[in-house]
Order: structure tokens, then C-alpha cells, then sequence
């Protein structure tokens, strides 16, 4: 269906994954690494805010595909969970959380045009990864696509 095998694709790109995960602590929570503490959802916030309040109290290192997929989604603390994330998608691009394979990098890639000018090292970084893909369902396809586009 697509090819995980992105290793022998990369040509003369290069993964330097020091360059992207430099100085993350992953024993961090994202409200202690953001210096940002939200205050308790309300009582009859969704299950998705709900959520996402606990999430940024746990630490970094431990948040699941899923957890990632639904913060980066949501646009909560992307300076944090995307290069955590890219490190999830070098070694698997179509990690899975709970909704469908690749839901991740589609959380991903979609991600505002302006966040992947302010951060070009993780442009090209998620670039690489993208770039070889091949036999994905559509709509990553026309997601990466976009993406590459910019």
C-alpha cells in the first residue's frame, strides 16, 4: 500500500536527527516547557479539551502517536511535539494513533503554511520524509502533495 521502506529512498537527502531533537526534555511537560499553565477545563468541556488539558500535563516522552496526533492537530505546543513527532515518522511515516494509518503525518503535514517558515530545519526535515512516499491513500497523497507544494 506504501512503501515503508523509506531508507533506500532518501538519495542524497540526509536525516540528521540530532539537528531536529536537540535539546528536548522529554521528561518535560508541555505546560513546563511552554512555561504556560492552563487552568482546569471547564465542566462540560468536550471530551477533546478534556483531553487535551491532561496531555499537557504529562510529560512529553511519554504521549503516545495518538496523543501527538491529537495535540498537533488541535495546534498545542507543535514547538515541542513536532520534532518529537518527525522522529515517529522517520522510523514509521505511517504511524497510527487511534483513527486510521498515517493519521499522524496527516496531522503533520497539514499543519499552517507560516509554522514551516518560522521552522524551515523542520520543513526539510519532514520533507525528507515525504518526498519517497509512494502508494499512499489519497488523501495523503493530495495532503502531501499541498505540502510539497509550498
Amino acid at each position: 500500500m506504501y512503501s515503508r521502506d523509506l531508507k533506500p529512498c532518501l538519495k542524497s537527502a540526509v536525516w540528521d536527527d540530532r539537528a531536529v531533537t536537540r535539546g528536548i526534555d522529554s521528561d518535560r511537560t508541555l505546560e513546563e516547557l511552554e512555561l504556560d499553565r492552563w487552568p482546569a477545563p471547564p465542566v462540560d468541556a468536550s471530551r477533546l479539551i478534556a483531553t487535551a488539558h491532561a496531555l499537557r500535563r504529562r510529560p512529553i516522552g511519554k504521549l503516545t502517536v495518538e496523543d501527538m496526533r491529537l495535540l498537533i492537530g488541535q495546534d498545542v505546543g507543535l514547538a515541542h511535539l513536532l520534532p518529537l513527532a518527525l522522529r515517529v515518522l522517520r522510523d514509521d511515516p505511517m504511524a497510527e494513533g487511534d483513527m486510521y494509518p498515517g493519521d499522524l503525518l496527516f496531522a503533520v503535514v497539514t499543519r499552517s503554511p507560516a509554522l514551516w517558515k518560522e521552522r524551515p530545519d523542520l520543513g526539510r526535515e519532514l520533507r525528507v520524509i515525504v518526498s519517497e512516499l509512494t502508494d499512499l491513500p489519497p488523501f495523503l497523497t493530495q495532503a502531501t502533495a499541498i505540502f510539497l507544494a509550498r
